[in-house]
């Protein structure tokens, strides 16, 4: 078994590290160490015991809790990446560089900058790392990111309503598929299963599993059913009311749930 403790990163997800034998409360502001390097992060998530097969990798340790020192120097970090991003889109324009900026992410001890954006060609930006590296001082990495990648960095509402998935807690994206629309039942209208991104939206694929349980209870399109009404064919499924509608031999319609059949 390992502590883990849950903490919320700059990009809104919490994501879960080593907590050792330390106490963290909710909102204790704390040093992790990520693959990209350190950041400053909030516990939204209290120590918890997991079991070490649960995850696939070992889990980087808490390094510490933050002093009045390291918020002041975050809150420096986050108001010098909205002028670096300024900094950046002013140098874009200026060189006519085919690229869309996201997001700037500066490593909290500045030892790195990170210039997430979006591009359909590849895009030759040796003069724009110079601009940012005499300005900056510090070393300069240019990521090319999706634009699945980016609705996630950016956010947003999705037609349901909610937050958007990949922003609040999709780790990965799955392989989505047109089929998943039509396995569901879902109308084949590109504005009604897109996201934000332009691309088929992901709850698609993590939805998929449950609606393909729930089918195995329903007698497929076109089966013919004896009922007390008499025979009919099955027309319309509703997968999650685990209903069906058939069509009985005088012309009639009539629902039935999946457990009466």
């Amino acid at each position: 078994m390992v502590r883990v403790v849950g903490v919320k990163l700059y990009n809104a997800k919490i994501y879960e590290f080593d907590a050792s034998d330390e106490e963290f409360k909710l909102g204790d502001r704390v040093l992790v160490e990520t693959e990209k390097g350190r950041f400053l992060g909030k516990v939204a998530v209290e120590p918890r015991e997991r079991e070490k097969r649960s995850f696939l990798k070992s889990l980087r340790p808490v390094l510490r809790k933050a002093t009045d020192e390291d918020v002041k120097q975050d809150e420096k970090n986050v108001q010098m990446q909205g002028e670096a991003f300024d900094f950046c889109l002013q140098k874009i324009r200026a060189r006519g560089l085919s690229m869309k900026l996201v997001r700037v992410e500066f490593l909290f001890d500045r030892s790195k900058a990170i210039f997430y954006f979006t591009a359909e060609k590849r895009v030759d930006f040796r003069e724009l790392v110079r601009d940012l590296a005499s300005k900056y001082h510090t070393r300069i990495e240019m990521r090319q990111i999706g634009v699945r990648d980016e609705a996630k960095m950016v956010g947003g509402t999705g037609s349901c309503g909610r937050e958007l998935c990949c922003s609040r807690f999709l780790n990965t994206f799955d392989l989505v598929s047109v089929r998943m629309a039509k396995e569901q039942n879902l109308a084949l209208n590109p504005e009604k299963i897109s996201g934000v991104c332009g691309r088929l939206i992901c709850c698609l694929a993590f939805e998929h599993e449950i609606y393909s349980q729930l089918r195995k209870n329903l007698p497929k399109l076109g089966k013919r059913i004896k009922t007390k009404f008499g025979q009919g064919k099955v027309i319309r499924q509703n997968i999650l009311a685990q209903t069906v509608t058939l069509q009985l031999e005088d012309g009639a319609e009539m629902i039935l749930n999946a457990s009466d059949l």
